[in-house]
């Protein structure tokens, strides 16, 4: 599991992470949630070391994230951050073949070829396999890179808002594919997402993020609620019910 004791990040003289506890349990898909500047991708980045913390500890399967090492980290969590960037003219498959550096150190097996197939068939690319990054729209080159993560075969998937500049239909398919992946390999996943009945309909838990702080946190049916979500968005939001599920109506 995933423990954070008092986990804090300051940028200059601005904490935009204070004192986070959190327990996040394995094999379920927990999602974050929270307005714009919560910390939720800071608090992502912090997990998976991608930048360092000021104050707290962070462990990992009981051993702090910061004494794993760095290819033993590689194979045990990956993170798909929210900009991404490959200045380079490489193939999808090419691309989706990073993900399985941190075991291959670029001389890729079958057994990496089979995962780089498998999540290309899983993010609905196999036509687009020998296609040029730089010729994909937006949606197919985030798809790619969510591939690339899924190829990299990792207890711990991290997803920084990864339904950025999916249509409806590849957002279902990808988050049904998540829930695949926790129930049929035993995936722990995080993801920060901006739509709530996304995590409403697929979180097993969510967090909830406002200034910085855990607001609230629980199983989605129990955060699902008026009192919890109206104060987190400052807004007026109508909960409905339809087989079992609770979602939400913000708009008028």
């Amino acid at each position: 599991m995933i423990q954070l004791e008092n986990v804090s990040k300051n940028y200059g003289t601005k904490k935009v992470v204070s004192e986070i506890c959190l327990p996040i349990k394995e094999k379920q898909l927990t999602a974050f949630i929270g307005p714009n500047g919560a910390g939720k991708s800071t608090l992502l980045s912090m997990i998976s070391r991608l930048i360092t913390i000021d104050a707290g500890q962070i462990y990992l399967d009981h051993n702090e994230v910061k004494a794993w090492h760095s290819n033993e980290l590689a194979q045990k969590l990956s993170i798909l951050k929210q900009s991404n960037g490959v200045n380079l003219r490489i193939t999808v498959r090419e691309l989706v073949g990073f993900g399985r550096f941190p075991y291959s150190k670029g001389r890729l097996t079958n057994t990496d070829q089979d995962l780089i197939d498998y999540a290309l068939e899983k993010l609905g690319l196999v036509a687009l396999a020998e296609d040029q990054i730089d010729t994909l729209s937006g949606g197919q080159l985030q798809r790619a890179y969510i591939a690339m993560i899924l190829a990299q075969d990792t207890d711990y998937i991290l997803l920084d808002e990864p339904l950025n500049n999916l249509d409806m239909n590849h957002s279902v398919q990808l988050m049904q594919t998540l829930q695949r992946l926790v129930e049929e390999e035993h995936k722990t996943i995080l993801l920060v997402i901006h739509d709530i009945n996304f995590a409403a309909s697929y979180a097993d838990e969510i967090v909830a993020m406002k200034n910085g702080q855990i607001f609230a946190h629980g199983a989605t049916n129990k955060m699902i609620q008026p009192q919890i979500l109206n104060e987190l968005y400052e807004m007026d939001i109508k909960i409905c019910e339809l087989d079992g599920k609770r979602f939400c109506m913000y708009f008028n």
